[in-house]
Order: C-alpha cells, then structure tokens, then sequence
C-alpha cells in the first residue's frame, strides 16, 4: 500500500511518503503555502503522482488530549484532500512529532523538519498497523 503523509501548517506543510510492503518511508518535499492560502495545485500534482492508497494527516492535539486551535483548519484541510484525491484519509496523532524531527535532524537542518515530521507519521501509523 502507497502511504502519503502530510504535516499541515498554515505556511508550510510536510510531506512524506512510505509503503507498507516493506514498511518504510521518506521525507519527501515541504510545500509552501501563500499568504497561508494552502497551495492546492502543488498538492493534487504530488497526489496524481503518487497515487496513494491512503492518506495520513497529522491530527493536533495538545498534550492534554485537547484539540489545539488549529485544528479547525486542519479539519478543513482533511475535507477537501478527501474529496480532491478520491482516497482514504485517515487522522493520526501528531503529538511530539516535530520535536522528535528536531531531535533527529539537529539545529543545521531545520528547513527539513516538516517533512521528518510527515515521515514519522507513517512510521506512526506502519507501526501501529503491524
């Protein structure tokens, strides 16, 4: 199964991809919104690409449990990637995921953190299916 994976944020959002044949996954690209208008074309040219089978999306959550304040356009973001690429989406919990980015790529990578972040999304995700 083809795995596409994205960490959306208001300017910028990581993507990653992974399959589950032989459980892996890369960071593959940030893509960069406009004046926080998510840039769809980019988005539907990476989906007609890829051809994924699902699609993973960062749910933000506060460590609390709570939904954070982005969550709304996030919720957003997920309605219409469901109804643009014909694909299953599923939610899965971003918590900690951009910190644990940090950690692995140190201070000189900083620009790549997005992506790491969609990347341990599916391992989140290829982990839990196992």
């Amino acid at each position: 199964m083809q795995i596409v994976a994205f960490d959306y944020g208001t300017k910028k959002i990581g993507v990653a991809v992974g399959q589950t044949e032989t459980y892996t996954s890369s960071p593959l690209q940030i893509i960069y919104n406009d004046h926080e208008k998510t840039n769809w074309n980019e988005i539907r040219m990476l989906i007609d690409e890829w051809k994924p089978d699902l699609i993973l999306i960062g749910k933000p959550i506060n460590m609390d449990g709570t939904e954070s304040e982005i969550m709304k356009k996030v919720d957003n973001f997920f309605k219409k990637l469901q109804k643009i690429s014909n694909t299953k989406c599923e939610y899965i919990d971003e918590r900690l995921t951009t910190f644990e980015a940090k950690e692995i790529l140190g201070e000189s990578k900083v620009a790549e953190v997005d992506a790491h972040a969609a990347k341990i999304l599916i391992d989140n995700w290829i982990e839990r299916s196992k």
